[in-house]
């Protein structure tokens, strides 16, 4: 937000693209509460692709010629068309209605595969993949930069994620609790296990026990077992179904305690055009986050060794003793 006359300003537009298609707001200057009130039709082919929106606040707008004219990046949204309803998110409300002509033809959709063939028997290098990133952000700004009124290059790099491959604190964070969030199932049914070693409850640990001699004397039946607890699972959670599309969830991406020195970070350049002292900074706590890295990959490969030594005869007697206890 900008300072205007002593008091808040602020002169946002926003940005949508789908696919080849981008679209762009008329800009509202001096407002902190904008409304929009426009609409656009896109062409959808794929119902697992993503509306992105953008807010941004235009820098050329101001009560004297400024010297630096940048767009200053104020937040992005991404939406899948299968969840999308009437919604709102924090202060952008949006109205969007997804129709088909064919419920057949859509849902033909969700079996076919993502991408080209090709991609999958001749995938692309990583160093190709940012070259052709890069080209084709190249290619866009060039059209967009002419068009009217004109996006800057910085927007569209922005809605794009060209610098995507670039590190981010807030992104890095943001994913490892993803991570974690994944694995939290995992971990829950180790748990689980513990307790049934324990006895904590004897009724539990009596029906496992009769399931594991069950499974053993019938092997056959492990995966029908298995994929009979998925289909479950799945019954169970019919009830507590999402009805509405989810709501901004500004923790999943560490939006909402992210430090204004991590932000700023990840709005730098590359090369950084920071000084020396703040580079410095940054250098000594990314190397505190990559040695808590480290120790947590030389644990794993600890545990990962370990078990190879079992199967090489490293250790004759643990070899034996795993072999006993099993």
């Amino acid at each position: 937000m900008k300072t205007r006359n002593g008091r808040g300003a602020s002169d946002t537009f926003c940005v949508a693209k789908y696919g080849q298609k981008w679209v762009r707001t008329r800009t509202i200057t001096d407002s902190l509460n904008p409304k929009y009130n426009e609409q656009y039709t896109w062409e959808v082919f794929d119902p697992a692709t993503v509306l992105t929106v953008g807010v941004f606040d235009n820098g050329q707008i101001g009560e004297r010629v400024q010297m630096v004219t940048e767009t200053r990046k104020l937040g992005k949204f991404g939406f899948e068309f299968q969840l999308l309803k009437l919604i709102e998110k924090w202060e952008l409300h949006l109205a969007i209605r997804f129709s088909c002509t064919s419920m057949m033809n859509m849902m033909s959709l969700y079996s076919r595969p993502l991408l080209p063939k090709m991609h999958y028997k001749m995938p692309l290098s990583m160093v190709q993949l940012d070259m052709l990133r890069r080209q084709a952000v190249n290619i866009v700004a060039a059209r967009l930069t002419r068009a009217e009124p004109p996006l800057r290059k910085e927007v569209i790099e922005y809605m794009t994620d060209a610098d995507s491959h670039l590190w981010s604190m807030r992104r890095s964070k943001a994913n490892f609790f993803r991570l974690m969030s994944v694995f939290n199932g995992l971990l829950a049914v180790w748990k689980w296990f513990g307790e049934v070693c324990m006895w904590k409850n004897p009724i539990t640990t009596v029906l496992v026990h009769v399931l594991f001699v069950m499974l053993i004397c019938f092997p056959e039946l492990i995966l029908p077992t298995l994929f009979l607890y998925m289909f479950l699972i799945g019954l169970w959670n019919y009830r507590y179904r999402p009805k509405y599309p989810p709501h901004m969830n500004t923790r999943l991406s560490c939006a909402d305690a992210v430090h204004p020195d991590e932000l700023d970070e990840e709005f730098d350049t590359f090369p950084t055009t920071r000084s020396s002292d703040l580079v410095r900074m940054r250098y000594d706590r990314l190397r505190s986050v990559a040695g808590r890295i480290q120790t947590v990959v030389g644990d794993i490969a600890s545990q990962g060794e370990r078990i190879q030594a079992l199967l090489s005869w490293r250790d004759p007697r643990a070899l034996l003793y795993s072999w006993h206890s099993a």
